[in-house]
């Protein structure tokens, strides 16, 4: 008996099944005649999702037409339509219940489309009264069929309708449909007691669960369940939005009978936010809109790369409606700082007449190219100022030189074409709409035809130094002056024509002081070598015994700086400054041919661009070359975990050069694994965590909140040997080895060195600036207290004072010979800083850079670490150093706060820094700890960690404590608010200080 009731139910649920892809079939086919016949074809996306020409009729369109963003034409078409189809199906329901819908197609070839056509067709028949009042009827019943097109009162209604012509021809069809509906009543009956039922036992056990989370088999027939082909998706924004804005969207839910679903519900929506090209995934936050529309979750997201986007929304599984979607966010405008000038130079060499092409690459602030500012740049919206070296203070020559603007869309570059006339050295300043662009600072030395011949000579030149006489003015002046240089970058700095900015101000202090510095009478004849290496200043006894004075590297370490004639000879003067020795005053007859000679060399040996990832293909090109014909085979290193430095300066104490080139293959004693790459990567880095470690006493932190910037201890115990710094410079040359080697050899250095022991590796000299990121406490303590304030009430003297760890004087230092008894006064303060950074930074650890040196230069020779600065050189070692956002979140711990900080505020706070650019997120670590940097560790090797707090306000700016690497948060009512407020924190409060 059991067996049959269940044959029988699954017949009965197979013939609805068929019956329901019958009716489904016959509905799309129907449906597709009438897009076809009303020429609809190209908004048939619009009626994706609706079963039958009855749910069609009474479409509510008007929602749909406003998500496509139609014309008025095609809303009025689509409308016109629609309301026709609602005509022809009260004829075709008045000729059903008549008996004489076999006629519809002839009356329809009659022309007679609805019940008003047939009126004026045969109007002796009805009234016209009649038959408005019979079109009102079936258009009402028509509306009721489409909510209740499966349920009881449907199935009735549509047995009702049927007449005793159809009886006696589909008296099959009738028995099984009163069959259908009598099995229907009963299972509804059935289901009805049974929930009842349940309910009364869940109400006497006190269960509260209840079963409102099931669909049941009513549900399914009433359409009262959520589906997702029914949901819409409409845009708060419209085409082609920029990036960098707060985008929305909303989801609107809906019951399959097109009921509005409440969205607080759990529906298990999933958004998935991707660029297409680059496949980067988007942060999105979900919020549901009690306030507007239950049914209703708005979907918040910012994006940062341009591109084509997919969007997928999804609900249980299946796609909403049409989703996915694809998007297209175009780049913002254009942001000065930056746009860059592609194959960049400090200094240019131009030949008079001639012209030359800067290739402008236009980014926005998020560093997209701006392809869609092209099409509307005009010629004022770059503009090129140019000032003559050694001329007049601000004067500006606006008949010195010609320039045009042409545009290579392709390639997304604005070509800006210049042609200077005069001869001479030059300043350039490019700007975007009075704006310096990034590296739009530079300088010309502008030849003439003759002048360039010769300059080429001496380049094509191999193995032979081109000589310049010239004339050498008294030195001292420098060495002994009160301001004795400081490194700073040469003219291509990118910086605010509004600010004076320190490196300004260092600049304007170097040509106050080659003008105002005393000339000796009669200055010494000297002779300038040049040669691809290096610059030399000889002087010769006697004309015919050489004594060199001055000598530095051919590299972007050693500055020019050109002034005007001199008051002897009436040469044009030039400053050198190598950042290590005292800079010299020359005066040359030829100073613009031997500049430019430098100037060539200079270019040959760093690869043809001063650009950073020019800079970088050409060292690891000249690495690889350097060491092509070593042999690259494996060497296997076998360490001990219990002793690891031990075992691995054992391991490798008797490598030569070639050993270290050679690719290590490393095996952990008493371990079973295969070296692919996993075990060698490991001994990297943890060898660096041996080494580089403050705990193992060879390098130290000057203070706790430099986030683990390392130096080489000058306190180290006696028994760390300087072979372990030699040991250490082997490490980093051969991770940089590594590196060139691209690829899957590809090794970082797992540490970050100070700004003054990176200076040391590329040989520049100490100056007091250093302190600001390598020992900030003593900077804002000591350094900035004697710069602000007047040096006479102080008793200052060029000595340093060293104690031991009980606090008692140990010794006294001079900074200079008797620096002891030389008083500290405002004219030679800065001299006194300088001297202090020389001491602290790099005399106390000399041996200890010494022996590193020796150890890096056996694998990377020094001439091609001179191609950087330090800052340069930090990236090449250590890597962009990716702030992690889940390490972030991981160890970020949260303090206070109400259920909505935490649940709601604290979701759209990792939503933003989701959203961040690593630029973004290094500005949100400055704001909150004072560093942009990490420690080694990242976010675990914090102290005191990164934490959250919940300020006790609204909507105002995030505050921060950077002792205690607090950000205090307020509550956001929104994730606008939220996004707004933080990044303009950090954006404008990231440096500074100031007391709560």
């Amino acid at each position: 008996m059991d067996c049959c009731i269940l044959t029988f139910l699954l017949s009965f649920c197979l013939w609805v099944l068929a019956w329901e892809l019958r009716w489904k079939n016959l509905g799309e086919k129907q449906i597709k005649e009438w897009i076809n016949a009303n020429n609809l074809l190209q908004y048939k996306i619009l009626f994706d999702g609706v079963q039958n020409l009855e749910a069609l009729a009474v479409l509510s369109t008007l929602f749909c037409l406003k998500v496509a963003s139609l014309d008025d034409c095609a809303v009025q078409k689509i409308e016109t339509a629609q309301c026709q189809l609602v005509k022809e199906l009260a004829l075709q329901e008045w000729l059903f219940t008549q008996g004489r819908e076999h006629h519809f197609h002839v009356i329809k070839s009659l022309s007679c489309r609805t019940l008003i056509d047939l009126i004026q067709f045969d109007s002796e028949s009805q009234s016209p009264r009649e038959w408005e009042h019979k079109l009102k009827l079936v258009h009402n019943l028509v509306q009721r069929r489409r909510v209740e097109k499966w349920s009881v009162v449907g199935a009735v209604v549509f047995a009702s309708s049927i007449t005793p012509c159809t009886l006696k021809r589909d008296l099959m069809f009738i028995v099984v449909g009163g069959i259908a509906v009598s099995i229907i009543a009963f299972l509804f009956t059935a289901k009805f007691l049974y929930e009842l039922f349940a309910r009364v036992i869940s109400f006497l056990q006190n269960d509260n669960r209840g079963r409102r989370g099931n669909r049941t088999i009513y549900d399914y027939v009433r359409g009262n369940y959520l589906d997702p082909r029914s949901c819409l998706v409409t845009w708060d924004w419209k085409d082609s939005p920029e990036v960098g804005h707060i985008m929305t969207f909303r989801i609107h839910l809906f019951y399959k009978n097109g009921r509005p679903f409440p969205a607080h519900r759990p529906v298990g929506l999933r958004i998935h936010i991707s660029h297409m090209e680059l496949g980067l995934d988007v942060p999105v936050t979900q919020e549901v809109l009690h306030a507007q529309k239950s049914n209703v979750v708005k979907v918040g997201f910012t994006v940062r790369k341009a591109g084509r986007y997919e969007l997928s929304v999804k609900v249980g599984g299946s796609n909403v409606a049409y989703s996915p979607y694809y998007k297209t966010f175009q780049p913002g405008s254009v942001f000065p700082a930056k746009t860059k000038i592609l194959y960049h130079f400090s200094t240019l060499v131009l030949t008079s007449g001639q012209q030359h092409t800067l290739q402008i690459a236009p980014r926005d602030e998020y560093d997209n190219p701006t392809s869609n500012a092209l099409s509307v740049i005009g010629q004022d919206d770059y503009k090129v100022q140019i000032k003559e070296l050694g001329g007049p203070e601000n004067e500006m020559s606006d008949v010195l030189f010609h320039k045009t603007i042409s545009l290579n869309k392709s390639k997304c570059l604005v070509l800006l074409n210049l042609t200077l006339w005069r001869k001479g050295c030059f300043r350039a300043s490019v700007t975007y709409w009075d704006q310096l662009i990034g590296n739009g600072v530079f300088d010309i030395i502008v030849l003439s035809e003759n002048e360039k011949n010769t300059v080429e000579k001496n380049v094509s030149t191999p193995g032979t130094s081109v000589c310049f006489e010239a004339y050498l003015y008294n030195t001292a002046n420098y060495a002994n002056s009160q301001w004795q240089l400081p490194t700073i970058p040469p003219s291509s700095m990118s910086r605010h024509p509004s600010t004076n900015t320190d490196e300004e101000d260092d600049e304007k202090d170097l040509d106050q002081e080659s003008q105002t510095a005393e000339k000796v009478k009669k200055p010494k004849k000297v002779y300038c070598y040049i040669s691809p290496k290096q610059f030399s200043v000889k002087e010769f006894y006697l004309k015919i015994i050489p004594w060199r004075l001055f000598t530095c590297r051919v590299c972007p370490g050693t500055k020019f700086y050109y002034h005007s004639l001199d008051p002897v000879h009436k040469f044009l003067t030039l400053v050198v400054d190598d950042g290590i020795q005292p800079p010299v005053e020359l005066s040359c007859k030829e100073r613009n041919i031997m500049a430019a000679t430098f100037i060539r060399f200079l270019h040959k040996n760093i690869g043809g661009s001063e650009t950073f990832q020019d800079k970088v293909n050409f060292f690891q090109r000249e690495l690889r070359q350097m060491h092509m014909k070593r042999s690259h085979t494996k060497i296997v290193l076998k360490i001990s975990r219990h002793c690891f430095l031990e075992s691995s300066l054992k391991a490798t104490r008797n490598f030569s050069v070639s050993d270290w080139s050679k690719n290590f293959e490393v095996i952990f004693q008493d371990e079973e694994a295969l070296d692919w790459g996993g075990p060698r990567r490991e001994w990297f880095e943890l060898m660096c965590k041996a080494l580089f470690d403050q705990s193992n006493g060879l390098f130290m932190h000057f203070s706790d909140n430099n986030q683990g910037l390392v130096h080489p201890n000058p306190d180290r115990s006696p028994h760390l040997r300087l072979k372990l710094y030699e040991f250490a410079g082997k490490l980093v040359g051969k991770c940089l080895y590594e590196s060139a080697q691209g690829g899957a050899y590809k090794q970082l250095v797992c540490a970050r060195f100070t700004r003054s022991f990176l200076a040391q590796i590329i040989g520049l000299r100490m100056h007091y600036k250093y302190f600001a990121t390598d020992d900030p406490e003593f900077y804002k303590s000591k350094v900035c207290y004697i710069l602000k304030n007047d040096m006479s009430e102080m008793d200052l003297v060029f000595a340093e004072e060293k104690y031991n760890k009980s606090g008692h004087l140990e010794k006294v230092i001079e900074l200079i010979a008797g620096g002891a008894q030389m008083p500290v006064t405002n004219d030679n303060k800065i001299f006194y800083l300088n001297m202090l950074a020389q001491y602290r930074l790099a005399s106390q650890v000399r041996q200890e850079v010494e022996y590193f040196l020796k150890g890096l230069n056996e694998l990377i020779p020094e001439n091609l670490l001179a191609i950087f600065d330090e800052n340069e050189l930090e990236l090449l070692m250590c890597g962009t150093g990716n702030i992690s956002v889940p390490d972030f979140k991981t160890h970020a711990v949260i303090v206070g706060g109400s259920w909505h900080f935490r649940e709601k505020v604290m979701k759209w706070f990792w939503t933003v820094v989701s959203s961040f650019t690593q630029e973004e997120l290094a500005r949100l670590l400055q704001f909150t700890t004072g560093s942009s940097q990490l420690p080694p560790g990242g976010f675990v090797a914090m102290c005191p960690s990164f934490q959250i707090i919940a300020a006790p306000t609204q909507n105002t700016l995030p505050t921060a404590h950077t002792c205690f690497n607090q950000l205090c948060l307020p509550t956001y009512d929104s994730y606008e608010e939220l996004h707004k407020m933080l990044k303009l924190a950090i954006n404008e409060g990231s440096e500074g200080f100031g007391m709560l």
